[in-house]
C-alpha cells in the first residue's frame, strides 16, 4: 500500500474538519466540501471484508434509513482500493460511498493512523475511528478506538443532537 502516512495530531471537537476529495465506490469522487450543509458521519476502518469492519459497515447500512431521515451522509474510509471497495459493497449490500485513500494521507489527517496493539504486537496502522462532522464542516464528535458493538447507536445519538431531533 505504499509508504506509511505521517501521524497527525488528534482532531479537536469544534475545529474545522480537514477537507478531502477521494475516489468513491459509488463512482467519481466525493469531497467534504460537496456535503456542506448536512452532517457527515465518516468512519475510518482498517480493511474491507474483515469481521469487525464488516459488522461496522453493515451496522451503518442498517441505520441508513434513520441517518437519511436526519439529513446526514455516511462515508466509509480505508486504504483499500476502489476495486476492493466495489467487491465489499456488493457482497455486503452497502449503498453509501466507501472512499479509497491508498496513501493514508486523509486517514492520518483525521487522526486515525498510529500505533495499535494487534495480537499482542505493537504495529502502525489504521485505528478504527469515527468522526461526526456538522453541517458547517466542523468536527462535532470524535470516537477514537471504536468498539463496534453499540457504536452506531452512539453515532446516531450525536447526529440526532446536531439535527435537534
Amino acid at each position: 500500500m505504499g509508504a506509511k502516512p505521517r501521524v497527525a495530531p488528534a482532531l479537536r471537537e469544534g475545529a474545522p474538519a480537514p477537507d478531502f476529495e477521494l475516489p468513491a465506490s459509488t463512482g467519481g469522487t466525493v469531497s467534504l466540501a460537496s456535503l456542506r450543509g448536512r452532517p457527515v458521519v465518516l468512519f475510518v476502518y482498517p480493511k474491507d471484508n474483515t469481521p469487525g469492519c464488516t459488522k461496522e459497515a453493515c451496522g451503518f447500512q442498517a441505520a441508513l434509513p434513520e441517518i437519511d431521515r436526519l439529513g446526514a451522509a455516511v462515508l466509509g474510509l480505508s486504504r483499500d482500493s476502489i476495486e476492493s471497495h466495489h467487491r465489499f459493497a456488493e457482497k455486503q449490500g452497502l449503498s453509501f460511498p466507501l472512499l479509497s485513500d491508498p496513501g493514508g494521507d486523509v486517514i492520518a489527517r483525521y487522526g486515525a493512523w498510529g500505533t495499535k496493539n494487534l495480537y499482542g504486537r505493537s504495529v502502525e496502522g489504521i485505528i478504527r475511528t469515527t468522526i461526526v462532522i456538522d453541517a458547517d464542516g466542523r468536527v462535532a464528535r470524535v470516537f477514537p478506538k471504536v468498539r463496534v458493538p453499540g457504536h452506531v447507536d452512539e453515532v446516531l445519538a450525536v447526529v440526532r443532537d446536531l439535527q435537534g431531533a
